[in-house]
């Protein structure tokens, strides 16, 4: 496990981002754990969570020419990612969309820098992969090439079908899906921490029945 990873389930833990109890997903799901990062809502954890993001996109193999944050999530992500990377040496344009199409002034569905060369998509979570659909779909509808997908967070669990929600958007759009952290990363935190024995044991649980290798 890189350092990173680790260090980034210590601070999604710290910061009440990442919680364990017993939580139902949009699959009906009872899930011993619950990651929201809408929780990172001031400036210092924003700060932190991009430099997160900078190090697991510099660390992944993807080429990419810009970052693309499709709304609303992705448009505070995407802005202070771009900050982060240009923090490491890497200042790159960055775009995202309304979800209504302005009819006045600038117009148009996209804000910032224009759609062009290979799109790197940012967003927190896929479960459904609507975001990234779309996301896709307008990419390429001006011009430009959809080349990842770049999440906080892979729950490693299936989707519709025995694929998991990431396995499903590679399959179906022939990109790469790649998070800061994984599942098993977490399990790997909890496994060092004798105190929280019986969170691990739920996940271990939960994984044992919906995960994905």
């Amino acid at each position: 496990m890189q350092d990173f990873h680790q260090d980034f389930i210590r601070f999604a833990i710290e910061r009440n981002v990442l919680c364990f109890g017993e939580f139902k997903t949009k699959a009906g799901r009872l899930s011993p754990y619950f990651f929201n990062t809408g929780l990172f809502n001031d400036g210092e954890s924003l700060g932190q969570l991009a430099q997160f993001y900078a190090k697991a996109i510099l660390s992944a193999p993807i080429p990419f020419d810009m970052l693309f944050g499709p709304a609303y999530k992705g448009i505070p992500l995407v802005a202070a990612i771009a900050v982060a990377l240009a923090g490491h040496g890497r200042n790159l344009p960055f775009a995202f969309n309304r979800k209504e199409a302005k009819d006045h002034g600038e117009g148009g569905a996209i804000v910032g820098a224009p759609l062009a060369g290979r799109v790197l998509i940012v967003d927190d979570v896929i479960s459904a992969g609507t975001s990234v659909r779309e996301s896709v779909a307008l990419i390429k509808a001006n011009g430009a090439e959809p080349c990842g997908v770049m999440i906080a967070l892979d729950r490693q669990e299936r989707g519709t079908g025995e694929l998991s929600a990431t396995q499903e958007v590679t399959q179906g759009y022939g990109i790469p899906v790649v998070s800061i952290a994984k599942l098993d990363d977490m399990i790997g935190y909890l496994r060092q921490k004798p105190e929280m024995a019986q969170n691990l044991l739920a996940v271990l649980e939960y994984k044992n029945q919906y995960g994905v290798s």
